[in-house]
């Protein structure tokens, strides 16, 4: 079987193609426009089906979940949407599964699943931030307000049983082998920066326990509320890319809505509308409110994580500069705090 990741972006792409044509005929009706739209982890597909509709075929990388997990998070997803909250519809294939597994030739086996369109302009992306055009007050107040709607509703929900997710938790941040990896050993880490970092990580593990964990504060929760992952239709603000959900604090739900915002020069706007828009709907104590230095902290890390475990892909040299000094400005402040 030849090394995927031996070949070059063109080769990649033709054979996740000729994959996703291959896993379309699981499910109901006939499919044409077959187009790629994205592929950074997961290898998104859009296509149309005979009558008219657009969906989304997502092709699983290796080694990130297992298929119980991959069940887990659709299931979550469906009852979000049982609940009043807009997601993505499941599509489950003709013999009613959520996902199957699809043995290629070249890429050995893959999880895919499928999804409804939703319709919507994304709010931004990771590396260039919020569009500049984009209404603030709008786009985080309903960030906000949406991020409590699904804390809690997973503060009551009863989980299926064989449920399996990941964990944004102590181990999973700041353990000895956290869930995006060793981010201490970053390679182009200096070695006052790995000292600063190792320093936080210390003081961090102490911050968690005093804030403790509880259905208040921590429940299952989507862990990647960054811009391109919020949608606007008109007064509609949608939600879509569970694929990093697990178990976390919902201050660390916020801290991801607002890293990426870090150098926007409306921060301040953005942070006080996403708060403001959460509070309303589920009230922020001042404990709650005193973390967000910490939790800010605490995704710079991850993302160092995971460009370590990712040395040499396009998108780990692009952004590890500013993710090296955005994680030890983040640090300095969290310890100064």
């Amino acid at each position: 079987m030849t090394d995927f990741h031996a070949l070059n972006h063109d080769q990649q792409v033709a054979r996740l193609h000729d994959l996703a044509r291959h896993a379309l005929q699981h499910w109901d009706g006939q499919f044409a426009d077959i187009e790629l739209v994205k592929f950074r982890e997961n290898a998104v597909f859009s296509a149309r089906r005979h009558d008219g509709q657009r969906v989304a075929l997502r092709i699983h990388r290796n080694g990130y979940h297992g298929e119980a997990a991959l069940r887990s998070e659709l299931q979550w997803m469906e009852a979000l949407a049982s609940a009043g909250i807009t997601v993505p519809q499941i599509i489950r294939t003709q013999n009613e599964s959520h996902l199957i597994e699809v043995t290629h030739q070249e890429l050995g086996d893959r999880h895919v699943d499928m999804l409804a369109w939703l319709p919507g302009a994304t709010a931004g992306t990771s590396e260039a931030g919020v569009q500049a055009d984009t209404e603030i007050d709008f786009l985080f107040n309903e960030a906000g307000a949406l991020a409590a709607r699904i804390h809690l509703h997973a503060a009551q929900w009863q989980q299926p049983d064989e449920f399996v997710r990941h964990a944004w938790d102590e181990e999973g941040l700041i353990g000895a082998t956290p869930f995006w990896g060793r981010f201490w050993e970053l390679e182009q880490l200096s070695e006052a920066q790995r000292d600063l970092l190792l320093q936080a990580r210390r003081t961090a593990r102490t911050d968690l326990r005093r804030y403790g964990r509880h259905l208040g504060n921590f429940s299952m929760i989507h862990a990647d509320l960054v811009p391109e992952n919020l949608l606007i239709e008109g007064p509609r603000l949608r939600l879509i890319d569970f694929d990093d959900a697990g178990f976390g604090w919902h201050m660390f739900e916020l801290a991801t809505a607002l890293y990426f915002c870090l150098d926007d020069p409306r921060f301040e706007q953005i942070k006080a509308a996403l708060l403001a828009g959460y509070h309303a709907v589920k009230p922020l104590t001042e404990a709650d409110r005193q973390t967000l230095a910490l939790f800010l902290m605490l995704r710079g890390t991850t993302y160092l994580g995971w460009i370590h475990t990712r040395q040499g892909t396009p998108t780990a040299i692009e952004m590890a500069p500013m993710l090296i000094e955005r994680a030890c400005r983040l640090a300095r402040e969290y310890l100064q705090a």
